[in-house]
């Protein structure tokens, strides 16, 4: 390979760092049942946080319970997998590289 190739993949290691970087400290919310429980997961899909109201909370009715938790992780973790693909899709040309996105 020849210089300018080595330079210019060094340069988009560097920019791939930092964007994984700032995707650990992104944070994405998303919530189920009108706010009854909400989820914070950052840029890398590690849930952060899970808020249940207690108005959520029926022990006739835990299925629906785990529902909204699980309603409210899946939407969390979507949001925070579009976040990555818009963050490190720019900087791959929209190439799907494993591991990164």
């Amino acid at each position: 390979m020849n210089k300018q190739i080595m330079r210019q993949v060094k340069e988009l290691q560097a920019k791939m760092a930092k964007a994984q970087e700032e995707l650990g400290q992104a944070q994405v919310e998303a919530s189920a049942g009108g706010g009854a429980v909400t989820v914070v997961v950052d840029g890398h899909q590690n849930v952060l946080s899970v808020k249940i109201s207690p108005d959520a909370v029926d022990p006739e009715d835990i299925s629906l319970l785990e529902d909204l938790v699980l309603t409210a992780v899946n939407e969390a973790i979507k949001k925070a997998q579009e976040l990555a693909q818009d963050r490190l899709g720019a900087l791959t040309g929209g190439l799907k590289i494993p591991g990164l996105m």
